[in-house]
């Protein structure tokens, strides 16, 4: 689809270590095609060293696809809202753990902060989930968003169903498609993959 309504994009970025190269790589289609993307990440991205790399490692890949410094803190983030800095929010991957803060508003982070800003602006948030608990104790949140204006999911559906069956996890390849039906207010359908 061509570019025609977004131009800056909001990428908030969360814990689901194991996805973050799939969103590098969505975030590279996106610049690709013209779009602008503002990086925005929690503390745990920030602060968090795993077996699939360093948080500095990640930081500064995400530095350099986007030509912009990332957004790691509240105070950097509290602007967004009132300049209206970003077109469209996209929290991907998006942990249970920010689900369920997002869904019972608590603004605890920089991602938290620019999602309360943005939606009170009146403007999509687009969630992308990745985590092992969407099925369980988190369903409830999951179904408080769901019924939540101007909040739109990337289609999802299980990963491992057989092993982790309670685990959802975002079609990342249907990103651009989800940012553009909710800049229309429409959530993508079909929103349950097999």
């Amino acid at each position: 689809m061509e570019n025609t309504v977004i131009k800056k994009i909001g990428v908030g970025i969360t814990g689901s270590f194991c996805t973050h190269d799939k969103i590098l790589n969505e975030i590279e289609k996106l610049i690709s095609k013209g779009y602008e993307v503002l990086p925005i990440i929690t503390d745990a991205v920030k602060n968090t060293d795993t077996r699939f790399g360093t948080a500095k490692d990640f930081i500064n890949k995400l530095e350099k696809i986007t030509a912009n410094k990332v957004v790691d803190n509240i105070v950097k983030a509290e602007p967004i809202g009132p300049k209206n800095l970003i077109d469209i929010l996209l929290i991907a991957p998006c942990t249970g753990n920010t689900l369920s803060k997002l869904a019972n508003a608590i603004t605890d982070n920089a991602v938290l902060m620019t999602a309360k800003a943005h939606v009170r602006n009146n403007k999509p948030l687009v969630v992308g989930i990745s985590s092992n608990d969407n099925l369980g104790l988190n369903f409830n949140n999951l179904a408080k968003l769901l019924n939540s204006k101007n909040v739109y999911f990337v289609p999802f559906g299980q990963d491992d169903p057989t092993n982790k069956p309670k685990s959802l996890i975002c079609n990342w390849n249907l990103i651009e498609e989800t940012l553009l039906s909710a800049m229309n207010k429409v959530q993508l359908q079909p929103l349950f993959l097999k």
